[in-house]
């Protein structure tokens, strides 16, 4: 679409992994470029080099992608070409996805000697459970470059209104542009419903808490064979937290299965497959796989950190909880439910996909805001 509301707009992405490495980010940025794409525009993909950056480009086909290497520790990310290549991309907007890392001082730098419009969204790095823990190098970060970084900006943009005050709380903007992450296009209704499957589909984490889900599962395990339940675990992580995940699992019952990482086809199959995608988080952004999972009319049990109150209210999602009790009482309300109720939460979940997290309504508003931000009626 070169005649687009973003025609001759080159808006450059800037995010630490551009890889299945960066979790949720990475598949927010894919859908990012995409946007810009389907509007007229050109995404310019600029991140740092990961072991998955080979494998993970095709993600990117049709946009410009550059990844970088990365000189010294991978948790700071600093990449001397990095500033130089922003510049030299000729840019009408650059869009930071996510913080803590050297990007945010680059994002900053090209912000100062362009003068042209620069818009951070966090992903949820501002939640407190995430603040509160790597104190010190965030401490560290704030002083060195975030600080800076979090002025430069022409405009922040939030995921939730909730993200928002999380904002406003850590840098004192409260300027903060409220747009969700669009979900896939929903898929047809559902006409049965599934055998009890469940979902773990992520990032292994400690902030995703599937330890408590591994608990309730043994802890109901008798109940749930009997009505041939299994749960499936499906993510990757770094390897220490894997490690943790695997040890977990030693000696657990033979209906949890961990299947590691899993993409395109086989993602699909899973999340359509499930009667529940289960996600009991400490702490998210806005979690693209449950939106994955709505399109799919699969429900979502789910904590509040998971940002989705539209869920809870129109019956696509479970509140869950944090804890092996309360997990396992939603496992086991899901099993024991009737194909009728079943197939009422699966059309809430498809309605919410088509709806408020559709493309065409989550493009809508990124265009505008691009449009605004690059004629200098938002920010400076």
């Amino acid at each position: 679409m070169s005649n687009g509301p973003l025609a001759g707009r080159t808006i450059g992405l800037l995010t630490a992994s551009a890889s299945r490495l960066g979790g949720g980010v990475f598949e927010a940025v894919v859908q990012q470029a995409d946007l810009i794409a389907s509007a007229g525009g050109q995404a310019h993909v600029i991140a740092l080099q990961d072991e998955h950056s080979s494998a993970d480009r095709q993600r990117f086909a049709g946009h410009r992608v550059m990844h970088l290497p990365v000189t010294g520790p991978r948790q700071i990310g600093f990449s001397p070409k990095l500033v130089r290549s922003l510049e030299s991309a000729d840019l009408d907007l650059l869009h930071l996805h996510g913080i803590w890392m050297y990007p945010s001082a680059a994002g900053a730098a090209w912000r100062s000697t362009s003068g042209r419009p620069y818009i951070v969204s966090p992903h949820g790095m501002l939640d407190p459970w995430i603040t509160s823990r790597g104190r010190l190098k965030k401490a560290i970060a704030r002083a060195g470059y975030e600080r800076r970084n979090w002025a430069a900006a022409s405009a922040f943009h939030a995921l939730t209104t909730r993200e928002a005050v999380d904002i406003a709380r850590e840098t004192g903007r409260d300027d903060s542009i409220v747009i969700p992450n669009a979900g896939p296009a929903a898929a047809a209704p559902r006409r049965k419903i599934p055998p009890p499957h469940f979902l773990y589909l992520g990032r292994i984490h400690p902030k995703k808490n599937i330890a408590a889900l591994v608990a309730a599962w043994r802890q109901n395990h008798d109940m749930l064979a009997a009505a041939g339940a299994r749960l499936t675990i499906a993510g990757w992580g770094d390897a220490h937290d894997v490690a943790a995940l695997k040890h977990d699992l030693v000696g657990a019952p033979e209906t949890i299965h961990f299947v590691g990482p899993v993409f395109g086809e086989a993602k699909d199959a899973l999340l359509a497959g499930a009667r529940a995608l289960v996600l009991p988080s400490h702490s998210e952004g806005l979690p693209m796989v449950v939106l994955e999972a709505w399109a799919k009319g699969t429900p979502a049990l789910m904590t509040e950190e998971c940002n989705l109150p539209d869920g809870f209210a129109t019956g696509a999602a479970l509140n869950c909880g944090y804890d092996p009790q309360t997990v396992g009482a939603s496992l086991r309300q899901v099993t024991t439910m009737d194909e009728r109720s079943w197939l009422r939460a699966s059309d809430a979940a498809r309605d919410l996909a088509g709806g408020p997290f559709a493309p065409e309504t989550v493009q809508a508003q990124w265009v505008e805001t691009y449009r605004l931000l690059m004629t200098g009626r938002e920010g400076s």
